[in-house]
């Protein structure tokens, strides 16, 4: 028995150190000599990159608390036209991944777009006649990723609005507090502490976005990763760079769980009463209808209706050549990813179930912090690794069957398989997590007076129960493979493209229309987690049975 619950604690040590290894990896290269590379770097574009990262961060945060947590709460605590449709709406940015966003909004907006065109032959205008921003800038770098991103901060404030009972806010009022000052001095406190996990969340992706900001020419970290591994060939100086961006989220981390610990708020009372919600007035509503429904528009109208557009009427040529197989390269790709995050999620969570002692419990954490790593870092930080573990491989067979099979792992989707595991196992890992937490351990206990093994165990009795969380978790993981682009782009084989690859590709080109097909389809399945997050929101809340619409 001893010896089986070992084994646990030793899947449980391998899966952690699929962020481990990566990790290690680039601090070694910290002090390495990058044969000049590293000193051209700083001399020129390090201090770009870092001034870009802060101010792309800093206004990214302003911007997503400034739709998300006004927006949350007018959703959840009023009654105007169109509340109920806002409610489940504001999240369909989500659907859309940045660097599409980013191509979307500047084809809407640049010189020769519609909108800039229609204003010229509207007031007969010349190139000199009028001022119109630069899409692609810095400033349009943060309004882009405030559109996209913003929804994480929403998400994090509702649920935390959705959790407050009104038996909070009515004490506040019989106190002489007004409408306003209950929110500042009430609500916000207590949901103080989810919205800072949503902007950490926000900001995480901010700074591991590495399509938006090249296509708008911004120089950040994520950008200067990847360029400097394929444009100046040094993997040392890439890693170095990667070490810089893992300081960003360090600190990020560290400020985020210390706003955690100085801030705890609880509610006095277990009891939970559902509010009524404050209808508007028309002349309250018409601002609270404009506020939630511009970011929609904004963020998800507009861009898929231009990918609507250009799909049907120009669309990719080569289509019927390649759509199919880019298409089939991203299911198979992104269903395996799929699986094994989901496997590897439930073999994590359950092990930390029947060993709950310190060393299963840091594993488990050291693993759900992949999400927090930019894509372009993982992949920088496996290329070693992974090479090196080819070249032993290959030595090892060559010396036992005189026979080398290759690259085994940067050559196939192996590489690219590791670094979405790395990358999007804390997703499945919350999820399954989350889910087994409302097994009762009595369960267990049964199962092992009846002479059942761990293993089945949880074949027999887990897993079925955790069916609904499983399949959440694989779809979610099938979702985010489907979209990444650094991780793909730095660790795919020679001559396999996905979807996200080839989006890239021709819109990096400038051939926006024969994009536009295969972000159609990218969009199309950015819908099923916002699908699933709407049902779990409805879900989650107290009081309100799971059969009922969410308001």
């Amino acid at each position: 028995m001893c010896r089986g619950r070992w084994a646990w604690t030793c899947a449980s040590l391998s899966i952690a150190a699929l962020v481990v290894v990566p990790l290690v990896d680039i601090l070694l290269h910290i002090g390495q000599d990058s044969q000049g590379t590293w000193q051209h770097l700083t001399e020129t574009v390090l201090t770009n990159y870092v001034t870009n990262t802060l101010l792309l961060g800093g206004g990214v945060a302003i911007g997503t608390l400034a739709i998300g947590v006004p927006s949350a709460w007018v959703v959840t605590m009023c009654r105007f036209p169109g509340q109920t449709i806002f409610g489940w709406a504001l999240l369909l940015p989500l659907a859309i991944p940045t660097y599409l966003l980013a191509y979307a909004t500047t084809d809407l907006l640049q010189f020769s777009g519609p909108i800039q065109t229609a204003l010229r032959e509207t007031f007969d205008w010349t190139r000199d006649d009028y001022w119109f921003p630069n899409v692609r800038s810095l400033p349009g770098a943060i309004v882009i990723l405030v559109l996209g991103l913003y929804p994480y901060v929403y998400l994090a404030a509702r649920s935390a609005f959705l959790e407050q009972s009104l038996c909070v806010l009515e004490v506040s009022r019989t106190l002489g507090v007004g409408a306003w000052a209950s929110f500042w001095r009430v609500a916000m406190p207590l949901a103080r502490p989810s919205i800072a996990a949503g902007l950490s969340l926000a900001l995480m992706e901010t700074f591991a976005e590495f399509g938006a900001v090249d296509y708008c020419a911004v120089d950040t970290f994520a950008t200067g990763i990847y360029r400097t591994w394929f444009a100046l060939g040094s993997i040392t100086a890439a890693a170095q760079l990667s070490a810089c961006l893992l300081a960003f989220i360090l600190l990020l981390l560290l400020l985020e769980s210390a706003s955690r610990r100085s801030a705890r708020f609880h509610h006095a009372t277990h009891r939970y009463r559902r509010h009524s919600p404050l209808r508007l007035t028309k002349w309250t509503a018409t601002p609270a209808v404009i506020g939630c429904a511009l970011p929609i528009l904004l963020g998800f109208v507009l861009p898929t209706g231009l990918f609507l557009f250009k799909s049907w009427h120009h669309g990719d040529e080569r289509a019927t050549e390649t759509f199919f197989e880019l298409g089939r390269n991203s299911v198979i790709l992104a269903g395996i990813a799929g699986l094994l995050g989901m496997c590897l999620a439930l073999l994590a969570a359950y092990s930390r179930r029947l060993q709950p002692n310190r060393i299963v419990q840091i594993s488990t954490r050291v693993a759900s912090l992949g999400y927090a790593i930019p894509g372009g870092v993982i992949a920088i930080g496996l290329l070693g690794p992974l090479l090196s573990l080819e070249l032993g491989f290959n030595e090892l067979c060559e010396y036992l069957f005189d026979w080398t099979p290759g690259f085994l792992f940067t050559g196939t989707i192996l590489g690219v398989l590791m670094g979405y595991q790395t990358r999007f196992l804390a997703v499945a890992l919350n999820l399954i997590q989350a889910g087994m937490t409302r097994i009762r351990t009595s369960l267990d206990d049964a199962a092992t007076t009846l002479g059942a093994s761990p293993r089945r165990t949880l074949m027999r009795v887990h897993a079925p129960l955790l069916r609904g969380s499983m399949l959440c978790a694989s779809l979610l993981v099938f979702v985010d493979a489907l979209k990444e682009l650094p991780v793909t782009l730095i660790l795919r084989p020679f001559d396999f493209e996905t979807l996200a690859v080839r989006v890239y590709q021709l819109a990096s080109d400038e051939r926006l229309d024969e994009a536009s097909t295969g972000g159609l389809a990218m969009i199309a399945a950015g819908l099923i987690p916002v699908i699933v997050l709407s049902q779990l929101m409805a879900r989650a809340r107290p009081g309100k049975s799971s059969n009922e619409a969410m308001s």
